[in-house]
């Protein structure tokens, strides 16, 4: 009895653990799912004042709008791109993380700039643009370089692997077609004259296709082929014109006389 109520109270404790376990999950879940809704909406909602600023307002704040959506939008998608890539092929890591390095500076310059456009001394701000149109341009062609670098990678393989590809297909074409080389054999062998040399060509494709047919009946039907070749040789063997031939008692009435031989008696039947 001792024994059953030990066993059902760790089964008790098992199923809340358990439940408090998936209860975190959940609830991590959920908080994350709700911390990138937030974050895109405040992003959703920074850029449209940014495009609002850019085209409603003229001057240093309408520079400064169009610097910050610039460079944000050039980082978000270098930043997308490189995390895509980087699933799949794990050369891009190192991609990922001077990206990274990278985005530092964009927070810093995207910091200055939000800061310039709350300065109340435009003079003094007008005096900055250039520098701080120098300073985006240099990370947004950082982050354009590394992007483009990543989906130039990701395209040349996938050229690879369809060049790769288009040649198995055509193999695996010409094999179930098997039968087309041989009737191309036979209409150039009927087209060319007598006298004529076969194509090489078509020669080497019948080759191929009869090697194929070979690797595809197995080795019973090429030992089949390989007994049937050697019976016409045995055959041969066995009477052919350079063996000796059996040596037959010639006819005695057909030998010549001699003077000096006795003639022979006649036998008696007493």
């Amino acid at each position: 009895m001792a024994e059953a109520i030990a066993i059902l109270a760790l089964l008790f404790v098992a199923f809340v653990a358990l439940g408090v376990f998936v209860t975190v999950k959940a609830v991590k879940a959920a908080k994350r799912g709700v911390d990138r809704t937030i974050t895109q909406a405040r992003r959703t909602v920074e850029d449209t004042t940014l495009r609002a600023k850019t085209y409603g307002t003229g001057g240093v704040t309408a520079e400064l709008a169009q610097l910050r959506l610039s460079l944000r939008t050039s980082m978000r998608a270098t930043q997308d791109a490189l995390e895509a890539g980087a699933a799949e092929d794990a050369s891009l890591q190192e991609s990922l993380q001077l990206f990274r390095r990278l985005s530092a500076h964009g927070h810093e310059l995207d910091a200055d700039l939000k800061r310039l456009e709350r300065d109340p001394d435009r003079a003094g701000v007008a005096a900055q643009l250039e520098e701080l149109r120098e300073r985006t341009q240099r990370i947004i062609h950082s982050a354009e370089s590394l992007r483009w670098a990543a989906r130039d990678r990701a395209r040349k393989f996938a050229d690879d692997d369809l060049a790769s590809l288009n040649a198995q297909i055509d193999v695996e074409a010409g094999a179930l077609r098997h039968w087309t080389v041989s009737e191309q054999e036979g209409l150039s062998w009927q087209a060319q004259p007598a006298g004529t040399a076969p194509d090489p060509a078509v020669s080497a494709a019948s080759g191929a296709s009869a090697a194929s047919a070979e690797d595809r009946t197995g080795p019973a039907a090429a030992g089949a082929r390989a007994r049937s070749a050697e019976e016409p040789d045995a055959g041969r063997g066995a009477s052919g014109p350079d063996e000796p031939r059996a040596i037959t008692a010639k006819d005695p009435r057909q030998q010549p006389f001699y003077s000096w031989q006795k003639s022979t008696r006649p036998e008696t039947t007493n």
